[in-house]
């Protein structure tokens, strides 16, 4: 799985009022810690800063005002043992203010430890041992996987910084003769694409090439998200578009 490196930077900026936090850019997320809410929200969303974009767009396409949201840096990626503590440190600092706490994480390489704090503390985590399980669907991933177990995923997020997550830091943008050895492996790249659009088609394709993978593109929209959330108190808008917003 993709990890996000520690050269990896992304400036956040938000509003002043430190309460309801927006990013004014909502491709922030490597390191910025953010909240956002559309109203009065009873139930608050733990998630990893990679998911911001897509989440917060579900949430406004189906007007989830009771939702709010709280993310965490997407660069804990890199130190997956420091991700669980994190985690239960969110739950910790908002149990009093909200009726219920629901977790946008994948198991993201903690090894169980994620769940076992989750069970602890009561709160419900979507299914999927990271994002492309649930993006794509569980059975779906299965089957992709069985497919082809040599498979790099790539989400809109991914896609967006491939450069920065992946050529640079890796270090292949100085040490290209290490190509082959962290790909060599690999037989296909799979674009799992929450809202395309020409520009992250493009980049698409120019990580096809630099990698040297054959590209597949499977559109997943944000029914993934969509469908843990609507559980949890809010039905899905069946003509919500997929969005486009960059």
């Amino acid at each position: 799985m993709t990890t996000i490196p520690h050269e990896a930077r992304e400036e956040a900026q938000f509003s002043a009022d430190r309460t309801a936090i927006v990013p004014t850019d909502p491709d922030a997320g490597l390191e910025a810690d953010s909240s956002s809410s559309l109203g009065e929200a009873d139930t608050l969303v733990i998630a990893c800063g990679a998911l911001a974009k897509e989440l917060l767009a579900a949430i406004r396409l189906n007007r989830w005002s009771h939702l709010a949201v709280t993310c965490l840096p997407a660069i804990l990626h890199n130190r997956p043992e420091r991700i669980t503590e994190a985690v239960r440190g969110k739950i910790r600092a908002n149990r009093s203010r909200y009726r219920r706490i629901l977790c946008l994480y994948g198991d993201c390489g903690t090894g169980g430890q994620l769940d076992e704090m989750l069970a602890e503390e009561g709160v419900e985590r979507i299914e999927g041992a990271h994002c492309y399980a649930f993006y794509a669907g569980l059975e779906t991933f299965e089957e992709m996987m069985e497919e082809e177990i040599g498979t790099f995923f790539l989400t809109d997020y991914l896609v967006r910084f491939f450069d920065r997550l992946v050529m640079e830091g890796l270090g292949l943008d100085r040490h290209p003769e290490l190509l082959g050895d962290y790909f060599g492996n690999y037989r296909r790249l799979v674009w799992l694409a929450q809202s395309p659009d020409p520009d992250l088609e493009r980049k698409a394709e120019a990580a096809s090439k630099r990698l040297g993978l054959p590209l597949e593109r499977r559109e997943t929209g944000l029914r993934g998200i969509e469908v843990f959330l609507a559980r949890q108190g809010g039905p899905v808008s069946p003509d919500a578009p997929v969005p486009n917003a960059r």
